[in-house]
C-alpha cells in the first residue's frame, strides 16, 4: 500500500475511529474521517487540508453516505481502505432490554456497516482492489451478561463479514474483522446505551456492566491499536481476523480449545446423524 492510497473511517469524533484517524494522518495517507458531529473532527483536518477531508456522516441515513462516497471520488478519485468503526453499545439484561434500543443499535452496528461497505464496493470492484475493515469485537466471538444484544449485533458481523470476504476475494478485495477486547475507549460510556435492571434476580451478575466499574481502567491501548490496524492493512497478507488485546487472544484460545474439545466429545452423535450406508 502506498501513501496516495485513500483510507475512509466513520466514527472519529472519539475512541478507535479517532486514534486511527490520527495515525493515517500522521502516516501521510489520503482520510476521509467522518463523524455525525463535523465539529467533533474539524480539528483532524488542521494542517493537512491537501490530504484530509471531514465529512458529516451518520451511518443511517443513505443520503449522508451517498455524499460521502461522491465527495471522496470526487476529491481523491478511489477508495483503497474503508473503516467501518461507528458503533454503540448496549448493556441490559437480555429479558429487560428495551427493543426500540436494541434495533436502533443494529441499524448503527450492523446495516449501518453494511450500507458503508455496499456504499464503497462498486468503485473498489472497478479498481480491482480494496479493503473493508471491519471494527467487530471480542463480543463478537464470545458473549458475555449484560451485553447480550451488542453480542448478537457483533455475531451478525462476523457472520457477514466471513460470506463477504469470499465474495470479493475474486476482486482483489480483502476483508478484515478486528476484535478487541477491553480498551480505554468511549465505548463503555457515553457511546452506550444503558437499561437499568428492574429484576432483582439479575443485578448482581449484569451490575459490572451497567455500572461501568472498569471504565478508564481497561489495559488495551487506543493508540497501539490504530498502529496494529495500519501495520495489519499495509501486509501483504492480511488475515481475516485480528485479535486485539492480550485478554482478547487468551479468551478466544480457550473457547474455542473447549469448544474442539466439546466437538470430539459428541462426535460420534453428530457423524451418526448423517443417512447410513
Amino acid at each position: 500500500m502506498n501513501k496516495n492510497s485513500v483510507w475512509m473511517i466513520t466514527g472519529c469524533s472519539t475512541g478507535f475511529g479517532r486514534e486511527l484517524a490520527k495515525a493515517t494522518i500522521e502516516a501521510g495517507y489520503n482520510v476521509v474521517v467522518t463523524a455525525r458531529s463535523l465539529n467533533s473532527i474539524m480539528d483532524l483536518v488542521s494542517g493537512h487540508t491537501d490530504n484530509v477531508l471531514a465529512m458529516e456522516l451518520d451511518v443511517t441515513k443513505p443520503d449522508q453516505i451517498k455524499k460521502t462516497v461522491s465527495a471522496t471520488m470526487e476529491n481523491f478519485g478511489r477508495i483503497d481502505v474503508l473503516v467501518n468503526n461507528a458503533g454503540v453499545g448496549y448493556f441490559s439484561s437480555i429479558e429487560e432490554a428495551v427493543e426500540e434500543e436494541t434495533r436502533k443499535m443494529f441499524e448503527i452496528n450492523f446495516w449501518g456497516l453494511m450500507h458503508m461497505t455496499n456504499a464503497v464496493l462498486p468503485s473498489m470492484r472497478r479498481q480491482r482492489s480494496g479493503h473493508v475493515i471491519n471494527i467487530s469485537s471480542i463480543g463478537g466471538l464470545a458473549s458475555f451478561p449484560g451485553v447480550g444484544y451488542y453480542n448478537g449485533s457483533k455475531y451478525a458481523v462476523e457472520g457477514i463479514s466471513e460470506s463477504l470476504a469470499q465474495e470479493v476475494a475474486p476482486f482483489n478485495i480483502r476483508v478484515t474483522l478486528i476484535e478487541p477486547s477491553n480498551f480505554r475507549t468511549d465505548w463503555s460510556g457515553r457511546s452506550a446505551v444503558k437499561t437499568k435492571s428492574a429484576i432483582k434476580e439479575y443485578e448482581d451478575l449484569i451490575a459490572p456492566f451497567i455500572n461501568g466499574e472498569n471504565h478508564g481502567k481497561e489495559p488495551g491501548d487506543p493508540q497501539k491499536a490504530a498502529e496494529a490496524i495500519i501495520s495489519m492493512a499495509e501486509s501483504k497478507e492480511p488475515p481475516l481476523r485480528l485479535l486485539l488485546g492480550s485478554d482478547a487472544y487468551h479468551l478466544v484460545v480457550n473457547k474455542y480449545t473447549e469448544s474442539l474439545k466439546n466437538f470430539e466429545t459428541w462426535k460420534g452423535v453428530s457423524v451418526n446423524a448423517d443417512f447410513q450406508d
